[in-house]
């Protein structure tokens, strides 16, 4: 198989460990560095629905409210407010058909700056306060685990959290319900397509967090599993302040390939450094990596990036879902990415899932429906039986191209 072949790509303009990070304003910090620059179809023919008001969740006969809380405000929001945006994109559509058995849908968004506290309180006052059927695209580790206690007690279901490590996705099992694959699952699409190109010597570069060294053992048991050698390892501190020995770390390593789990705030100064140095591997960015925004960062010294996309390819000219999903963001003016369409997805499968309670809309039902769930959108599984918390492993392989725009 030739690397053209073996490596999916993607096309547009703004197409867009083991443990729980510590609630502490320095892990704060962390998590929004990490988080800033991450920069079947189903039918819209209602069951019919009691129109009672339902034991728990939104007792309002003439809607069903679904609460989110995400950072929506100062210079990390654009990721979330372009997330919420294909969410909202999704209630627009299916209130325009009527709605769920005449009832509309209300998205109630607080924000929570990334902050635990803050999360929780928006989460007490979604869950009480507004008695919201559901909770949908929460953002981050640490705002979903400071809700995780109480989402359980309520029986208040999430659907469609991002930016949430392995470890915490294990800890939220029975609560949450994530419509993209795993970082396992990343890394083990990323590491296959390398042993089978040959580029079997490859180096590992990660955020210094809890999060980084959590993916770097994913990486390393993959490795171990398709016969990859990982050659070594650098971790980035936050604050980029080690980048420059860091590169030199890489360069030193002299790999075939290196796998980023970076943001674009760090991604381009670290590749720049490494060619510098005489280096030039491959690379392969985690879906935490922008590659339009490296892309564009590198300029001139730009030569090629892979990343691994979590969602289906937005603008896939053959596929229907794609087709609806784009005229829907066209007409209502949001930006058709990879961020939108994520939101996007996560609202039709929670869509999915209300009109297939059957009977009286309840948390109990809901949650009991969506651990049922099958679907299949656009070229994307969602199966969360079996109590699976995440329904997809959906992982395809992009190239970002050198003015910004993803080819598959």
């Amino acid at each position: 198989m030739t690397a053209a072949r073996a490596l999916h790509h993607v096309a547009a303009p703004a197409r867009a460990g083991a443990r729980t990070t510590p609630d502490t304003p320095a892990a704060r910090k962390v998590d929004r560095r990490t988080f800033l620059i991450t920069a079947a179809a189903a039918s819209m023919g209602a069951p019919s629905l009691a129109q009672a008001a339902p034991a728990s969740g939104n007792a309002s006969a003439a809607e069903i409210a679904i609460g989110q809380s995400a950072v929506l405000s100062g210079p990390l929001s654009p990721p979330a407010l372009v997330l919420q945006s294909g969410v909202r994109l999704a209630f627009e559509e299916a209130n325009g058909q009527g709605g769920i058995g005449g009832r509309k849908l209300r998205l109630i968004s607080l924000d929570d700056a990334f902050d635990a506290e803050r999360a929780l309180a928006n989460y007490r006052t979604l869950v009480g306060k507004e008695n919201v059927l559901a909770c949908i695209a929460g953002v981050g580790a640490i705002a979903t685990t400071a809700g995780l206690p109480l989402l359980r007690e309520a029986g208040v279901p999430l659907v469609g959290a991002t930016a949430v490590v392995d470890s915490v996705r294990a800890k939220s099992e029975g609560v949450a319900y994530y419509t993209r694959a795993t970082q396992m699952r990343e890394a083990e699409v990323l590491v296959q397509h390398l042993a089978t190109l040959g580029q079997n010597r490859i180096a590992v570069a990660h955020l210094g967090t809890p999060g980084g060294l959590e993916v770097l053992s994913q990486i390393r048991t993959v490795g171990e599993k398709y016969q990859v050698q990982i050659a070594g390892s650098t971790a980035i501190a936050p604050d980029g302040s080690n980048l420059a020995a860091a590169a030199r770390e890489v360069a030193a390593l002299q790999a075939h390939a290196v796998i980023l789990f970076l943001t674009a705030a760090h991604a381009p100064a670290l590749i720049k450094a490494v060619t510098a140095a005489g280096s030039v591997p491959s690379y392969y960015g985690m879906s935490i990596l922008a590659g339009d925004v490296t892309a564009k960062l590198l300029g001139d010294q730009y030569r090629g990036l892979a990343i691994s996309a979590v969602t289906p390819y937005p603008w896939d000219g053959a596929n229907a879902d794609a087709q609806q999903f784009r005229r829907a963001a066209e007409q209502a003016k949001v930006p058709v990415g990879y961020h939108s369409y994520e939101g996007y997805i996560a609202a039709r499968a929670l869509i999915q899932a209300i009109r297939q309670t059957g009977g009286e809309l309840s948390r109990a039902r809901l949650h009991t429906s969506l651990s049922r769930l099958r679907m299949r959108f656009a070229t994307m599984d969602i199966d969360f039986n079996g109590d699976r918390g995440t329904g997809t492993r959906f992982v395809e392989l992009v190239r970002a191209r050198a003015d910004g725009r993803y080819v598959r």
